[in-house]
């Protein structure tokens, strides 16, 4: 008996829509795309329950006539290609006719739609993949989409949907997309009733502005260059518009969205020196080459493209955003302003060089109360420190009694003995200084009380298995955050009232999630109040978070909230305490004292993980003591 057949459409729909249709958002890309090649100059966007009930695009664009509704949700059904030559010569957003079948086989759909030239519309209505319903309607002309009870047929699909704040953070996402490359066609969304955007036909730097609102504005800088392999627009921010999460970061290729690592990291190598480690500034490109050149048919939901000449166009976006910061003074540039300043003779080459040399007695005694007469050290116009006699025969215990005032506030170092190592340690990154090694049990019991900084970022303790080197600032994050949380459920903690309040404004997204996030805030002891527009007054703040940038900390910590997938408790007071934490802790370079190193080694000890922090970054390492002495 033969074992292949053929699925059915339905079926065969249904395989085609997990690839194509994952989540609401999915849905409105799809439709929103759609109405974009049918030239539509106003599109609307309406969702009920974040898309699961109903999903509703409109636009005023051509329209379609009875028979192409009715073909437009059979499969491979498009209007885009009659050859496959056509596939590299594409200037719309859909072209392989898999959205509307893909939809309707797990959605129920009605579509109303009318063209121009036409006084009466059609209206159809599709079930699961299977026609319904077709009849005559009066409607404007253009499209009306109309997706309710998603996933209805697929249950299973529809169990495995995120919660409603992260599915309409999902929309928002997919919405801004498509309104970033079209700043002039008009797009309204809105959710349950309530408007979340209304943008109005504009140019690209001010749709930028009009979705994320008028604080990146003074970061943007532009960027144009015009070369044989296409043209290159759009805007980079400034070094100071820098941010560890949720920094905006856009490329667009012929109008269409697409994800590209190799021309991020392009952008970024620009900013390697100018911004802090981890963090990464927001950029909207606009890529327009020919569609020969690229390939958009290798990804089901096109985010993916193949160029043809991947390397060139990577090293003129490079030098394009090299060129545009330091155009705009975003680089300190060299002075070359003289007045008033020392003239200092160009080298000829042709001089002898001699190395400055300074002659000192090393038995010279800083400490001798002789009064006798000082010496002058020998070396020709070179300024030396002048001697004392009595200091050639120094007794190191005939010490003046004030030695201890004098060297108040410093650490005095001993001197190197012969037999200790003299060998110099390379500077290294951390993961090379510290070997991976499991931390024993009994490091709070075997453990040295004394400990030594390095660097200002590392603490060195001696523990029976070896060294143990602790890096300062993460430990303190453990610390920190691990304390918040034994806090999540008593009453409201103290807070410090600012003396002028900090505002700060969240885009639309953000917005979505703060209901659910500003009690959980002021259990840790912020006070904010809503001003309007999106912009909330921070009136108060943790009393140990007196030295913290306040607007973005609070930015942050929202952030992180609102990326959570899952629903609000403990996962979410734990977003928000480890930014707490991270922003508390005490920075690289910090010297501190062998108590306030004591304390931290202590308390991180007490901690109910004390090797990660809260981002899963490794705390301590031990050096074992055969590796140390190993060779010596």
């Amino acid at each position: 008996m033969d074992k292949i057949q053929l699925l059915p459409d339905s079926v065969a729909n249904q395989i085609a829509a997990g690839e194509v249709i994952q989540r609401p958002a999915s849905v409105i890309k799809e439709l929103v795309e759609n109405s974009v090649d049918a030239g539509a100059k106003q599109i609307d966007v309406i969702v009920e329950n974040a898309g699961k009930t109903s999903i509703q695009v409109v636009d005023d664009g051509m329209g379609m006539s009875v028979t192409d509704a009715r073909l437009a949700f059979e499969r491979h059904a498009t209007s885009k290609i009659r050859k496959a030559e056509d596939l590299f010569s594409l200037h719309t957003m859909g072209f392989r006719g898999e959205a509307l079948p893909s939809i309707a086989s797990v959605a129920q759909v009605t579509l109303k739609t009318r063209r121009e030239e036409d006084k009466v519309g059609t209206s159809l209505r599709i079930e699961g993949g299977k026609l319904v319903g077709q009849e005559v309607t009066v409607c404007p002309v253009g499209c009306n989409f109309l997706v309710e009870n998603l996933f209805f047929n697929v249950p299973v699909r529809r169990r495995f949907l995120k919660a409603n704040s992260t599915e309409l953070n999902n929309i928002i996402t997919a919405f801004q997309r498509i309104a970033l490359v079209y700043p002039d066609i008009a797009f309204s969304l809105k959710s349950n009733g309530q408007e979340l955007y209304n943008l109005q036909p504009t140019n690209t730097h001010r749709r930028i502005v009009d979705i994320f609102g008028m604080k990146l504005n003074p970061f943007l800088l532009p960027v144009e260059v015009e070369t044989s392999l296409g043209k290159i627009t759009g805007f980079v921010g400034k070094p100071e518009a820098a941010h560890k999460k949720n920094v905006h970061q856009y490329f667009f290729v012929n109008g269409r969205f697409m994800k590209h690592s190799g021309f991020h990291r392009a952008v970024q190598s620009v900013y390697d020196r100018l911004i802090p480690q981890g963090e990464q500034v927001p950029y909207f490109i606009y890529f327009t080459i020919n569609p020969e050149d690229i390939d958009v048919n290798i990804h089901p939901t096109k985010t993916e493209i193949k160029f043809q000449d991947e390397q060139a166009v990577w090293q003129i976006l490079a030098a394009a955003v090299k060129e545009t910061v330091g155009k705009y003074n975003t680089i300190t540039a060299i002075d070359f302003d003289t007045e008033d300043k020392p003239d200092i003779p160009v080298l000829d080459g042709t001089e002898n060089i001699v190395t400055p040399r300074i002659n000192v007695n090393p038995r010279y005694n800083p400490f001798s109360t002789d009064g006798s007469a000082e010496k002058k050290t020998e070396g020709k116009n070179v300024s030396a420190p002048m001697m004392r006699e009595s200091s050639l025969n120094y007794d190191v215990n005939n010490v003046p009694t004030n030695w201890e005032k004098l060297y108040s506030g410093f650490d005095i170092a001993t001197e190197k003995t012969e037999d200790e190592p003299s060998g110099k340690t390379s500077p290294a990154t951390e993961e090379t200084l510290l070997p991976q090694s499991v931390m024993s049990e009994d490091i709070a019991t075997s453990r040295s009380s004394d400990h030594y900084q390095y660097k200002g970022a590392y603490i060195l303790t001696s523990v029976d298995a070896g060294l143990m080197v602790t890096n300062q600032g993460r430990a303190h994050e453990r610390v920190l955050y691990e304390r918040y949380m034994k806090e999540m459920d008593s009453k409201r903690r103290a807070s410090q009232r600012l003396l002028f309040p900090e505002t700060v404004q969240f885009t639309i997204a953000e917005m979505m999630s703060l209901p659910a996030i500003l009690p959980e805030m002021e259990k840790l002891g912020f006070e904010m109040t809503n001003l309007g527009g999106g912009t909330y007054a921070i009136n108060a703040i943790p009393s140990e978070l007196e030295t913290v940038n306040v607007t973005r900390l609070v930015s942050d910590m929202v952030n992180s909230a609102t990326e959570q997938d899952s629903d609000l408790g403990k996962e979410l007071f734990s977003a928000l305490a480890a930014t707490m934490a991270r922003n508390a802790s005490i920075t690289y370079g910090q010297v501190l004292t062998n108590e306030e190193m004591e304390q931290i080694i202590s308390d991180l000890l007490k901690c109910e993980n004390s090797k990660y922090t809260p981002d899963g970054k490794p705390i301590s390492r031990i050096i074992p003591h055969d590796s140390i002495v190993s060779g010596l």
